[in-house]
């Protein structure tokens, strides 16, 4: 089958070098020239695993092409691919404007029957808005479909090449025929296709993320109430996880959720909420408690160091909002950084993929290190932001002795309040009574 996916971006490269994968001659097309010219030579633009051997492997075989003639591409294949940013407007709802003028490019350049599917996570409504806007530019007949993806940063690949499910909205069964017949080889072990109707599927991801969301900023209160009742949230969270009702993914406290999803589709959500009258207050709730979390590091910095830190440099552990990626959109450790540089902290960083990402979000304010141990030296504290790997069986000696002060703020609980006290550390986690705290001192000792 030949397909054609517009937008290279973080959708957009993982569905076209995967539908290549699976023997089909895709054609990924984006107006970004500067980034068609890097694909072309196989150099990814962002930081996904697996997703570059799979980009080159397939460009090698001829399977798999890029290019910046959209009205080209879309002439040259059956089925297309709307995988444009959405990004939150003003008001909490997604900004359009990109699939709406991809739309209509596609109208202007169909010279056959097309399959167009929306990718991009859009609110309900907008199929019939792709519809409208290829149809006032085309005699030919179009099918407008829905195929929301569920691709978690960090396992896009293997979410994409063994999805737990596959959502498809249609409007035809034409469009249903091919479509199956497309995710066919993604399903050969059983997991199912789902049919449904465009405004269900369109529905379904905001849903999804909304609930995965809900369950964060869930725990995360449920850790405040441990804080102050002296309880402890690992043993709560494993005594609520394991109910087979419940289940214990996405139970694990910290500083909040991030990324290009969570916030936009929450945000999203609450304003098509509103505009169908009804009162959003469940996800209004999961919204400004993540907010709230998001700040967490920050007060703990503030409750022990007191407001003016001018002259103190503290150590930042992790950049990106979560392990396996360079994205730092409302990443938690933004709100960490820029709060302690408006109080005259001097920051200096570490994270195992996202420096070149910090560099240009935050320039010359923060000090970044290639190897973790090296922001260390003269910190009045360690603080954690992101569970990588690296970061959860350091050399805690190393660590003691290169920090001014023996203490570590962790905002995602890698260690045990028990093991840091034995090691003489003064320890605060999520949800867990702090350890090691010098009596001595004050407040901003």
């Amino acid at each position: 089958m030949h397909i054609t996916v517009i937008g290279t971006g973080y959708v957009g490269l993982v569905v076209g070098a995967g539908m290549a994968h699976s023997g089909h001659d895709v054609i990924c097309a984006d107006i970004d020239e500067d980034k068609i010219e890097r694909l072309k030579r196989g150099e990814i633009p962002i930081y996904e695993p697996g997703l570059e051997p799979l980009v080159e492997e397939n460009l090698e075989q001829g399977r798999l092409s890029f290019t910046t003639d959209v009205p080209g591409a879309v002439r040259a294949s059956d089925v297309l691919f709307i995988a444009v940013g959405t990004p939150p407007d003003e008001d909490g709802s997604a900004d359009l404007q990109h699939v709406i003028a991809v739309a209509e490019t596609i109208g202007r350049s169909m010279n056959d029957d097309k399959i167009v599917i929306t990718k991009s996570t859009v609110p309900v409504g907008t199929a019939a808005r792709v519809r409208e806007a290829i149809e006032a530019n085309t005699q030919h007949t179009v099918h407008v479909c829905s195929n929301p993806e569920f691709l978690k940063e960090g396992d896009a690949v293997d979410d994409f090449m063994k999805p737990d499910r596959v959502v498809l909205g249609v409007d035809s069964e034409e469009a249903a025929t091919v479509l199956r017949d497309l995710y066919a080889p993604f399903v050969r072990t059983g997991n199912d296709i789902l049919l449904m109707d465009i405004a269900s599927a369109e529905l379904t991801k905001y849903a999804a993320n909304a609930m995965l969301a809900t369950r964060i900023s869930f725990i995360n209160a449920i850790a405040r109430v441990c804080e102050a009742a002296g309880a402890d949230v690992d043993m709560v969270r494993r005594g609520v996880g394991s109910d087979g009702r419940i289940g214990p993914s996405f139970l694990f406290p910290g500083v909040g959720y991030g990324g290009s999803c969570f916030p936009k589709d929450v945000k999203a959500l609450i304003r098509t909420s509103r505009d169908l009258g009804i009162d959003p207050t469940i996800l209004q709730a999961v919204e400004d408690t993540n907010q709230e979390q998001k700040a967490l590091i920050l007060r703990r910095v503030i409750d022990r160091f007191g407001e003016d830190l001018g002259g103190r440099t503290f150590a930042v552990w992790g950049l990106a909002f979560k392990p396996n990626t360079d994205d730092m959109r409302e990443a938690p450790s933004l709100v960490t950084i820029e709060g302690l540089l408006e109080r005259g902290a001097r920051i200096v960083a570490h994270d195992p993929a996202a420096m070149e990402e910090a560099h240009r979000i935050l320039g010359d304010r923060i000090e970044l290190r290639d190897v973790n141990y090296d922001a260390l030296p003269g910190a009045s504290a360690l603080l954690i932001h992101t569970e990588w790997h690296p970061y959860r069986r350091p050399d805690f000696e190393r660590i003691g002795t290169s920090l001014s002060k023996k203490v570590i703020i962790d905002g995602r609980n890698l260690y045990s309040p028990d093991r840091m006290h034995e090691l003489g550390f003064e320890y605060h986690s999520v949800g867990r009574r702090p350890v090691g705290i010098p009596h001595s001192e004050t407040i901003a000792g």
